[in-house]
């Protein structure tokens, strides 16, 4: 069945006929016998007979005690044997992708070149505010005619206002439109109205609505930006046509229903009782929104989004959260146009 190698050499090897596939590919006998190998901690060479294969793969190693016996190799021991090829085949493959990358890296910019008449029709991804701030540069100071911003959330530290002062203004010096969209908490906040102040004498507008989704900047419709995770740390830059076009439509749809940041305050009480932003959380409460998902997408804290919840059923006369979604959906407050509502400009 088998014979020593090497003058009393307790290694053996298997003379019985093939039993050959792969260790991934485990016959049944084979994992039946190996389970039951670890379990015990050994298994007889009579037993093992059934399944050639557990040698054939140094599954189980002789018993330097008892040559009648095998002892199964520790299943991490051989998942290092067969790993550690694959490894070094990975990294040999990277190492080799590097150096193709970097042999062509010199003729990837007289590549671009030939192909400026050309249109562009990419999607990048950029990681990190350097590198999404440095695109933000490049883009806006190519940009000749108008910049168009949604800017949601009332997140705005003095970074982001000398950040926002030091691109905003040589396109105003230029004489390129901006137009921004922010929520209507914006208007209550100082940061923001102080931001808005320093290009009161420019070609910009600043409109309000109560909800958007995400943040966006377009420059001359030729070039969009998106993030793609809640931290802004990963964004896109669009320059499909598709895209942009129809991320310009979008904005243009945002822009047609909010209000004039020089207007009337929309959270002034409607003839109801309930102010605009009421309306706007109402409508998400009957969504099934919790309070914290509502002040996210209304940008506004908590604590004020639960002081209007509770303004909103004092007005209703709501003794709970429950009777509150029954209450707004029976009053009819969702099926009145609001003042901001199919307002075009």
């Amino acid at each position: 069945m088998f014979r020593t190698l090497g003058g009393g050499d307790l290694v053996t090897k298997w003379t019985k006929a093939a039993h050959p596939h792969a260790v991934t590919e485990l016959c049944e006998a084979g994992g039946r016998l190996y389970a039951t190998a670890l379990r015990a901690g050994r298994i007889s060479r009579a037993d093992a007979e059934a399944a050639p294969c557990l040698l054939e793969l140094a599954l189980l190693r002789p018993d330097l005690d008892d040559p009648e016996w095998l002892r199964p190799v520790p299943p991490a021991v051989v998942l290092a044997q067969r790993l550690n090829p694959l490894e070094q085949e990975i990294a040999e493959r990277r190492r080799r992708s590097v150096e193709l990358s970097e042999a062509f890296e010199p003729f990837m910019a007289l590549g671009l070149g030939t192909q400026t008449a050309a249109p562009t029709h990419s999607i990048s991804v950029l990681e990190g505010s350097d590198q999404i701030n440095a695109a933000l540069d490049q883009a806006t100071t190519q940009c000749q005619s108008e910049v168009l911003t949604v800017q949601p959330t009332n997140r705005f530290s003095e970074r982001t206002f000398l950040q926002g002062l030091e691109r905003d203004r040589p396109l105003i010096e230029r004489g390129v439109r901006i137009r921004t969209l922010y929520q209507h908490t914006a208007r209550y906040n100082p940061e923001k109205l102080s931001y808005v102040e320093h290009f009161a004498d420019g070609k910009v507008e600043y409109r309000t609505i109560d909800e958007l989704v995400e943040r966006l900047i377009i420059c001359d419709e030729t070039v969009a930006f998106i993030p793609t995770r809640d931290d802004q740390q990963v964004a896109l830059e669009l320059r499909h046509p598709g895209l942009v076009r129809y991320l310009v439509k979008v904005f243009e749809f945002m822009w047609n229903r909010a209000i004039p940041l020089t207007a009337g305050a929309p959270y002034e009480t409607a003839p109801d009782g309930i102010t605009e932003i009421q309306h706007s959380i109402a409508k998400l409460l009957v969504e099934g929104h919790v309070d914290e998902a509502i002040a996210r997408r209304l940008g506004m804290n908590v604590r004020t989004c639960r002081a209007h919840i509770a303004k909103l059923a004092q007005a209703l006369g709501s003794g709970s959260r429950a009777q509150l979604g029954y209450l707004i959906a029976q009053s009819g407050i969702l099926d009145q146009k609001l003042p901001d509502e199919g307002h075009a400009r």
